[in-house]
């Protein structure tokens, strides 16, 4: 376990990304076919339910147009009595259609997101950084509960529209052919036709709603995260009118993909009066003809009220699938990023001797050239190395490969002689440990938060490791002590604060080897200096791996090796670096 969530940003950005799936439906329904059983339950419901409906409307009319001609009671009770039946049956059938839909769509719902927890795991830190929080966040929530409408709101209503709308044709054509035909050709042009119209009307609306979706929330997210900077620095109002102007597009969208749905509903009305006027016409004329009973005439003719109130919702499923399709689609692309770094199959057990080394180490960040390059660094148990270099240089990138975020691009790295794409990155991170300069604190108390370090650890022990930190007598001076709460990412406490009670969760954890990467990072010099200080003091005997621009304290470590564009351009004690022209001369110059 690592001490903090696998989340920086690298010195050079991912330049690519999965192409978008073309076929979101497909996968989406190959995910869905273990729940096959339970859909087709959902679809037999519905077609009972809607058969229901159909025919309480025919009976209905039927008995209408039979009472009329005023005959003996007993000749209408069955009448009477179906359409109770089919009244109650309606309710009864719609309900358990309900509930066994949702029940399955809520079942691939759960598996498509494990899946994608699954794969944001596997990515952090280092496939993530081409995502804003906010678009990452869009992705996990609104666009994966897509697959939920598409289930409910789509497939399961085409299906149900398809088979009833065949059977409710064929049995109008058995009482009036030339009906038949006409219901027929209304129903598939709702189906297929209005849809075809409306998506014209609206494409690009509903390609664009998810992806404005995403963009919305990640300018939020970032608005919020950078609020005090941005007041501060007089630009609060450029970023609220950005979020403005995007939640503007997004409402335009939405309103063209609105405009679609209406189109399609009047459609639909202009259908169904049409469907009920031609059976009127068809049946009038065969009534004249003595080829159809005056009572079952009603029947052809209201007939077609039933069947499309049971399809008019299928315009709106139509435009429900554009934009879910989209949706899809980001998650799927989110799904099919390449692996960081690739799982050996049958990992080797891990080693006990904890020599970690780097032996012509190049390295990348997916989509990117190298930004490491012929690296050699060897971390044998206790030694203590300080790695400096201006920004950009590959410092970062070389903590990845240390703790396994990152495989080499050439080279190897070795921990007790095993290469450690022979071992699980798991295990790999039960022995280096990171501490980044963005170490979470999440909104909690004191404990809860060094408990993520080792969740068995009692009181004496997290008392242990703060007083390790120099916190523990600013947490007994809290009133609740350990209970105290930290805040939103620690928002209730000090930089330097932070800073310590995340250094105080790895020391918790106990890695044999400790990686810190850049932990003094946005804390003014005093409190930098004396971070530094402490963490040198505290980690003595501990392999440590000390990533900085900062130089002070330097003489207590054992090595410094200096990078520069990605190589190691320099390495020895403080004492000889400053001896000699070079790199890290120059940095002490600009530091003084």
């Amino acid at each position: 376990m690592t001490a903090t969530p696998r989340s920086w940003t690298p010195e050079r950005p991912i330049g690519g990304t999965s192409v978008q799936d073309r076929r979101p439906m497909l996968r989406l329904l190959r995910l869905a076919s273990p729940l096959a059983p339970r859909l087709a339950l959902a679809v037999l419901f519905g077609v009972l339910a809607a058969g229901s409906a159909i025919g309480l409307t025919a009976t209905s009319a039927w008995l209408i147009s039979r009472a009329a001609q005023h005959p003996p009671v007993l000749y209408l009770t069955v009448a009477i009595v179906a359409v109770r039946t089919f009244g109650i049956a309606r309710g009864v059938f719609r309900y358990v259609e309900r509930l066994a839909g949702h029940d399955a769509a809520f079942g691939v719902l759960t598996r498509l997101r494990v899946l994608a927890y699954q794969r944001l795991e596997r990515l952090a830190p280092a496939a993530l950084p081409v995502l804003r929080a906010g678009d990452l966040v869009g992705r996990f929530v609104a666009d994966v509960d897509a697959a939920l409408d598409v289930l409910v709101r789509v497939v399961l209503p085409y299906i149900v529209a398809a088979l009833i709308g065949a059977a409710t044709a064929g049995f109008l054509g058995a009482l009036l052919p030339g009906a038949g035909v006409v219901l027929a050709a209304g129903l598939l042009l709702v189906a297929v036709g209005v849809p075809a119209i409306q998506h014209t009307v609206a494409r690009r609306a509903d390609r664009r709603t998810a992806p404005l979706r995403g963009e919305l929330s990640a300018a939020t997210v970032d608005l919020l995260r950078g609020l005090p900077d941005l007041v501060a620095f007089g630009a609060a109002r450029r970023r609220l009118a950005a979020l403005a102007e995007t939640d503007d597009r997004l409402r335009r969208a939405t309103a063209r993909s609105a405009a679609g749905v209406g189109l399609g509903a009047g459609l639909v009305a202009l259908a169904t009066g049409a469907c009920v006027w031609a059976g009127l016409a068809l049946g009038a004329g065969a009534v004249r003809a003595g080829t159809l009973n005056g009572v079952v005439l009603a029947v052809v003719v209201l007939t077609p009220f039933a069947v499309f109130d049971t399809v008019s919702g299928l315009p709106a499923a139509a435009a429900q699938l554009a934009t879910a399709r989209a949706a899809l689609g980001r998650v799927f692309s989110l799904l099919d990023q390449p692996d960081p770094v690739s799982e050996p199959a049958a990992p080797a057990p891990l080693p006990a001797d904890h020599r970690l080394e780097l032996i012509g180490v190049s390295a990348r960040w997916p989509g990117g050239p190298d930004v490491l390059h012929d690296v050699d660094l060897a971390l044998s148990p206790g030694r203590r190395v300080a790695v400096v270099g201006p920004s950009g240089s590959g410092k970062s990138t070389l903590a990845a490969v240390l703790v396994r975020f990152l495989d080499p691009s050439a080279g190897k790295v070795t921990l007790g002689g095993v290469d450690t794409r022979d071992l699980a990155g798991d295990d790999v991170r039960t022995v280096v440990g990171l501490l980044t300069d963005d170490a979470r604190l999440f909104d909690t108390t004191i404990r809860d938060n060094l408990r993520i370090g080792d969740r068995g650890a009692d009181d004496e022990r997290l008392r242990a490791a703060l007083a390790d930190a120099r916190l523990l007598e600013w947490v007994d001076s809290l009133p609740n002590g350990l209970d105290t709460m930290v805040g939103e990412q620690g928002s209730r406490l000090s930089g330097g604060q932070r800073r310590r009670l995340a250094l105080a969760r790895a020391l918790l954890a106990e890695f044999p080897i400790l990686i810190l990467d850049e932990p003094t990072e946005h804390l003014d010099e005093e409190t930098a200096d004396a971070l530094t200080a402490d963490l040198l003091a505290v980690t003595r005997g501990r392999t440590t791996v000390l990533i900085t621009h900062r130089l002070t304290g330097l003489a207590e470590v054992d090595e410094i090796v200096v990078v520069d564009g990605g190589r190691i351009v320099q390495r020895g004690g403080h004492d000889d670096l400053v001896a000699v022209d070079g790199t890290y001369r120059r940095m002490c110059q600009r530091h003084s």
